[in-house]
């Protein structure tokens, strides 16, 4: 495997890692914001 196919796979997987966070956060904010509304409408 040479130096640039190393770099690109790299590169890859920290796009793949990014996306991943991202999806992680807005389920982590979807949670949040459908407990908070439930939490305001009396509970369950």
């Amino acid at each position: 495997m040479t130096p640039g196919d190393e770099k690109l796979i790299r590169q890859r997987q920290r796009g793949r890692a990014r996306v991943t966070a991202i999806l992680l956060g807005a389920f982590v904010v979807l949670l949040f914001a459908i407990a908070f509304v439930k939490i305001k409408n009396g509970g369950l």
